[in-house]
């Protein structure tokens, strides 16, 4: 009896263990826009250490690794996902959209949640103040006091605009710039002293943008200095649920960390701000 008993209760485990995986397996069946295929999108260009060399379908980088990562826990084999590419502001427009996901740093903001669905977060990076090396020779330091007195230049399109204020409260108004590629050649023009970015696209642009580049420090992660970024859906996705609880797991059995640390733990040379 007890071997009889045994052997059910190790039927009926294996049983329930299948009906676990395929109903986690069967959480996007039917609501994605291709049957059987996970459509992810990103910007083009993508930018490390986001994604390498401008090519997701490697899974290297950041963003890409994420998005094979969230994949896999939502059913779709790497050889199920496929790319295609947005701007940055076409994403998050209202209506209808070509992907089942897009990630490209979106911040998750009360605006932006008005036409699109974000995800929970997967990443909140620390901003940066970005310079260049003539702003250090002048005396720049990563202190509040010397931070108020620089000319600041700032992408419209992004929440720096918004966070400014309560981190440094520049004596003069910001300069504003329809994009960080335009903030990067006032930087080069000497039109500003510094900008306000995310730190690992700060280090990127410091590094591979301008030729005497530095981040000169990093806010504290916290409430007001970080920027938390989420996947975007179309308003109303079913498939967010699918990706939260995916999220979810990769948090609870460190594989979002690992994720992280192999991408941008080395992300973390400048000196926090006092």
């Amino acid at each position: 009896m007890t071997s009889a008993k045994l052997t059910l209760s190790a039927a009926v485990a294996l049983v329930l263990g299948a009906g676990a995986a395929s109903a986690q397996n069967d959480c996007a069946a039917g609501k994605t826009l291709k049957e059987g295929v996970l459509t992810v999108a990103t910007g083009n260009p993508a930018y490390f250490p986001w994604v390498i060399d401008n090519d997701p379908t490697s899974g290297k980088g950041f963003e890409a690794a994420v998005a094979y990562a969230i994949a896999e826990r939502m059913g779709f084999a790497a050889d199920k996902v496929e790319w295609t590419s947005t701007t940055f502001d076409q994403a998050i427009q209202p209506g209808p959209k070509e992907f089942d996901f897009n990630l490209q740093q979106y911040s998750i903001t009360p605006e932006r949640e008005q036409t699109v669905d974000f995800s929970d977060p997967y990443y909140a990076a620390a901003q940066a103040v970005l310079v260049r090396k003539p702003t250090v020779d002048a005396g720049a330091k990563p202190e509040l006091a010397a931070l108020k007195a620089l000319k600041w230049g700032l992408a419209a399109g992004t929440t720096a605009p918004a966070l400014i204020g309560g981190l440094v409260g520049p004596e003069a108004e910001p300069m504003l710039y329809e994009d960080t590629a335009d903030v990067s050649e006032a930087l080069k023009a000497g039109q500003i002293d510094a900008t306000l970015m995310d730190l690992p696209s700060a280090l990127y642009t410091a590094a591979a943008v301008l030729d005497d580049g530095v981040v000169l420090g990093q806010f504290p992660a916290g409430a007001d200095a970080s920027d938390k970024f989420g996947l975007v859906f179309a308003d109303g996705n079913p498939l967010r649920d699918c990706a939260n609880a995916a999220l979810a797991e990769m948090t609870a059995d460190g594989t979002l960390a690992k994720i992280e640390a192999e991408w941008l733990a080395d992300a973390t040379g400048a000196p926090v701000i006092k």
